[in-house]
């Protein structure tokens, strides 16, 4: 479904252009469950960009900085996913005026992700394990066939972790996450992709990968 061939990933352009992934082959599959596994700045989320131009509208998308609105309510940042098909009149209007059927379908959201007491705070107010679950909601609310995720599960505990896994597993087609969590790369995913150096230095099925050896991409 997607596929990158000999491909090199930079930043910048120009003299500011600076290679951060060279030679690059991997092809990604729909109905994959693949995490991808690596220490701070070896261009896991360089590679996520790649791959997120790839597949354009057909991925969600839920980046490392979350992008919420802290003055705006929780509702209004999980709202933020579907703006794009809207008119800019409905959308202003929903500011002052929460459109129903939204409000029901991102309540129902925030009932699963354990949010639905803070629909109407604003997101300022909340933990950082709060805040992720409603980055997480957002991308949910997109509804598009594909996940895309730069750690989205970072900043909440492995017993949420493993529930945010499974509800963004469940409702999309090829999902490609990175996490630190090696624990949860074994339990919810099919394959691991670990970068390392500026390379690709693993690609396997979970099934054949042990904790030690993914550890080893944190030593490298």
């Amino acid at each position: 479904m997607v596929t990158l061939k000999d491909a090199t990933l930079a930043h910048g352009r120009g003299k500011h252009r600076q290679i951060v992934l060279d030679n690059i082959t991997l092809e990604l599959r729909d109905g994959e469950r693949v995490a991808l596994l690596g220490r701070s700045g070896v261009g896991k989320s360089t590679l996520l960009d790649a791959i997120r131009l790839e597949l354009g509208e057909k991925a969600a998308w839920c980046p490392q900085e979350q992008g919420l609105v802290g003055a705006l309510s929780v509702y209004h940042n999980i709202y933020m996913g579907r703006l794009e098909r809207s008119s800019t009149w409905r959308n202003l209007r929903n500011l002052i005026r929460p459109d129903p059927t939204a409000w029901q379908a991102i309540a129902e959201l925030c009932h699963l992700l354990g949010i639905a007491d803070v629909l109407r705070q604003p997101v300022e107010s909340l933990s950082g394990g709060q805040r992720s679950r409603v980055a997480i909601a957002r991308a949910l609310y997109q509804a598009r066939p594909h996940f895309l995720g730069d750690e989205p599960v970072a900043s909440v505990d492995p017993h949420q972790g493993d529930r945010l896994l499974t509800l963004i597993t469940e409702r999309h087609g090829l999902c490609l996450i990175a996490l630190h969590q090696r624990e949860l790369a074994l339990s919810h995913f099919d394959r691991v992709i670990g970068l390392t150096r500026g390379r690709v230095a693993l690609d396997a099925d979970t099934s054949s990968l042990t904790l030690e050896q993914l550890d080893a991409l944190y030593r490298s």
